[in-house]
């Protein structure tokens, strides 16, 4: 009762939970940052070099433990491919291990629980069909160290484009955008889009990025 306000970042079960109870008490305002699927859309134009390292920090970072991560990575379909590939080397090249020795990328999972989270993804996205490009398994026998993992050929149906997997775990959507006859171009995503980050060396393609009039789909 005698705190007056809340902030609260983390899962939507414990969100829901931390309403209720301000609810039930004195009705204080409550701020809930409940995590998200926030996406990082690579257009044909966009050097791809750059992207693909930047698309890799932005969902590996912290063992993709992130609120704010980029988990899922739409790239046009002229540049798919040569995205994927990249995409993949650079998920093998990833060292994981102990995070307090030099030259360790990523280390474990939070714990137990998140482990056996993430694991239980990565079989739904290869049940659901996605291409699993590398990774997929446990590092080691000790400890909860997850293979950064890479999935090619995902759509927006796959539990791993809709849910918050706060692992690493990459999702590799396709996408096209096309020229509308008011010569305005539209880009076209998911429905249940989220806009992040958007790659491109157009300033103007950029901005329609964050336009909530555009809607994107994939192919």
């Amino acid at each position: 009762m005698d705190v007056d306000k809340l902030a609260f970042t983390g899962s939507t079960d414990t969100g829901k939970v931390i309403l209720g109870l301000a609810a039930n008490s004195n009705l204080k305002p409550v701020t809930l940052e409940l995590g998200g699927k926030s996406p990082f859309i690579v257009f044909e134009d966009a050097d791809i070099d750059k992207a693909v390292e930047l698309a890799h920090f932005a969902l590996f970072f912290n063992q993709g433990q992130c609120c704010c991560a980029g988990s899922r990575t739409y790239v046009h379909k002229k540049v798919y491919d040569e995205f994927v590939e990249k995409a993949k080397a650079r998920a093998l090249k990833r060292v994981v291990g102990d995070p307090f020795k030099k030259g360790i990328e990523q280390g474990p999972q939070v714990d137990s629980k998140q482990f056996e989270k993430v694991m239980k993804y990565i079989r739904s996205g290869v049940e659901s069909n996605a291409t699993l490009e590398c990774g997929g398994g446990q590092v080691g026998d000790i400890g909860y160290f997850i293979q950064p993992t890479v999935f090619s050929n995902v759509m927006d149906d796959m539990l791993i484009a809709q849910d918050e997997i706060f692992g690493p775990v990459q999702s590799i959507l396709k996408f096209r955008y096309i020229e509308l006859a008011t010569n305005k171009l539209e880009v076209i995503l998911t429905p249940s889009l989220v806009i992040g980050y958007v790659i491109s060396r157009d300033v103007y393609t950029s901005e329609l990025g964050f336009e909530k009039k555009n809607k994107f789909y994939e192919l």
